[in-house]
């Protein structure tokens, strides 16, 4: 049996560097109010953490899309990436966002889930295809465009960016769950 080896790397709250402390105020003060996760572990190059962590602010609360789209989004991309801490931070508000619990539980099991709605399809379907083959199809870009717009698609890009960056962090940093979570693709 392979030997698990620790990579998460000790973050002490009470020695950080100038630019650390710098970096983990402005996480802590802003809309995620904690710092947690893949943000720890970006705190071991404060100048990443702090670009990262503005990009991913406004990929989460500030792009035109509505919530429960992004929220798929970034479930998509968690369950492409098997990343449980992404999942166990994002399922449940994408569920409060109003995506179904059986989409919820479709994306989780890698399952293509029925959708009531056109946006979710199209989004589903965009992350999808991008994270699966690299590409995404003119029907589906076609699609994207005419239901999110121009700005929505590029900002939809974004989203599965960012996430794909957090979920790299996270399998190779072997970023625990949140304490009580158990692993969703266990």
């Amino acid at each position: 049996m392979p030997t698990i080896v620790d990579r998460y790397p000790a973050l002490d709250e009470n020695a950080l560097t100038p630019e650390q402390a710098q970096v983990y105020q402005a996480i802590k003060s802003g809309p995620r109010g904690v710092v947690e996760g893949p943000l720890r572990v970006w705190l071991q190059s404060p100048e990443l953490a702090n670009k990262a962590q503005e990009l991913g602010a406004f990929c989460r609360y500030g792009t035109v899309l509505e919530s429960r789209l992004s929220e798929l989004a970034i479930l998509v991309t968690g369950a492409h990436w098997k990343a449980g801490f992404e999942w166990a931070v994002h399922a449940a508000p994408a569920a409060k966002a109003g995506i179904a619990a059986s989409v919820v539980e479709a994306v989780r099991r890698g399952e293509e889930p029925a959708f009531d709605d056109a946006a979710e399809r199209v989004v589903y379907r965009f992350a999808t295809e991008l994270h699966r083959t690299t590409n995404v199809s003119n029907t589906t870009y076609q699609e994207a465009v005419r239901l999110l717009g121009t700005q929505g698609t590029v900002e939809l890009v974004g989203i599965l960016g960012y996430y794909g960056l957090i979920s790299m962090t996270i399998k190779t940093f072997h970023v625990p769950l949140p304490e009580g979570s158990p692993d969703p693709f266990a």
